[in-house]
């Protein structure tokens, strides 16, 4: 029998490098939230020189725009939205030190060779579980850019969030047959 692997943040590059393409682990620690409107005005503000909403050394963010909480809750469901809406800008957050990605579906090639390029991961969440996903928050608060709702950007604690790599830092990916390499250019 398998033992659980569970890897908390912040995510150091050996942890990152020890994980394959295929293999579940859990989440533990911080994760941030941000969907296409937060990576769109992320990516402003790199243009204009501004901070970042979180530091991305070591951070993990997380393509969800969670719903409200019931009471007594710090968020509603929080299901994985399709990452490749965010493909436009993840190579542009990679070179500022964004290593770790959540969400589902196929990435394009640019943010593989970019994974590659970073050393980064992509993490697949387990999509239509949006409700089993927020039971692993343990608490919530939006950052920044309040004026995007469910997209504002979120600092999550979450215990145990279950996800598959996806994309490992080599490239290796399990949506694509035989685990191709991707080469950076």
């Amino acid at each position: 029998m398998n033992e659980k692997k569970i890897i908390t943040s912040p995510f150091h590059d050996d942890t990152i490098k020890s994980l394959k393409a295929g293999e579940m682990v859990y989440l533990s620690g911080v994760v941030y939230t941000g969907r296409d409107a937060a990576h769109k005005r992320m990516c402003e503000s790199l243009k204009a020189g501004m901070p970042m909403p979180f530091d991305f050394q070591g951070a993990a963010i997380y393509y969800a725009g969670p719903c409200p909480p019931k009471p007594g809750k710090p968020i509603g469901s929080v299901g994985p939205t399709t990452s490749g809406r965010m493909d436009l800008y993840a190579p542009a957050l990679m070179d500022k030190g964004l290593k770790i990605m959540i969400g589902k579906g196929l990435r394009d090639t640019e943010v593989k060779n970019s994974i590659v390029k970073h050393g980064g991961i992509y993490f697949a969440a387990i999509g239509g579980a949006a409700a089993l996903m927020g039971k692993c928050v343990e608490s919530a608060e939006v950052i920044a850019y309040e004026d995007l709702g469910t997209e504002a950007v979120r600092r999550l604690v979450v215990k145990e969030l279950p996800v598959i790599v996806a994309i490992d830092s080599m490239g290796n990916d399990m949506y694509t047959e035989g685990r191709k390499q991707y080469a950076v250019d």
